[in-house]
């Protein structure tokens, strides 16, 4: 079973969608057992961080994600919970990845919006992908370079479009909505 965090965050059913056109069910949750017994998770999510991290706080959420065990993929605004804290509304958050989560400065190509491609990519999520592959983004914050990045891109500046750390895996981008190569990394990480 696929879980997918429900948090009052939005795009959460294109993903269930998409697992649907991959052969598989995702269950949209905020129960902490289903979550707990799900063979993986996915949390995905548009949204502000602050309002969001007050969801997953009051649902007790935010210590059951930083436990679990099996695999769990972030997803834009996942990727940007996952990691320590960001510039939007200075948010605390999870603290799975050592990234801090910055606004792009230049506010008049801001939002990051469309089909951009790599300048690196490595680690599980890419099996059989390469930098050309093109995947698409929208966001206004990033996640800065770390040694947990596995796919860089550039837009203003070079920034994490993926993090691994064991097994917690995000893309800033939303395979979700990036066609055939976005199908390919959900199938690599359900093939985890």
């Amino acid at each position: 079973m696929i879980a997918i965090i429900k948090y009052n965050a939005g795009n959460i059913k294109s993903v269930q969608n998409a697992l649907l056109r991959l052969g598989h069910e995702g269950i949209i949750t905020d129960d902490p057992q289903t979550i707990i017994n799900a063979d993986k998770v996915i949390f995905p999510g548009v949204g502000e961080a602050g309002s969001a991290m007050k969801y997953l706080r009051k649902k007790g959420l935010d210590q059951l994600i930083v436990n679990l065990k099996q695999p769990v993929l972030g997803i834009c605004l996942g990727l940007q919970l996952l990691c320590d804290e960001t510039e939007e509304g200075q948010t605390k958050c999870l603290g799975v990845f050592e990234n801090k989560v910055k606004r792009f400065k230049d506010l008049d190509i801001v939002p990051h919006m469309g089909w951009n491609n790599f300048i690196d990519v490595k680690g599980q999520l890419f099996n059989n992908l390469t930098v050309e592959d093109d995947v698409y983004f929208v966001h206004g914050y990033y996640a800065e370079l770390s040694a947990q990045t596995t796919a860089i891109c550039d837009y203003i500046n070079p920034f994490s479009a993926a993090l691994e750390k064991n097994n917690f895996y995000a893309t800033q981008f939303h395979p979700e909505k990036s066609a055939d190569i976005g199908e390919r990394i959900l199938c690599n990480f359900l093939e985890l």
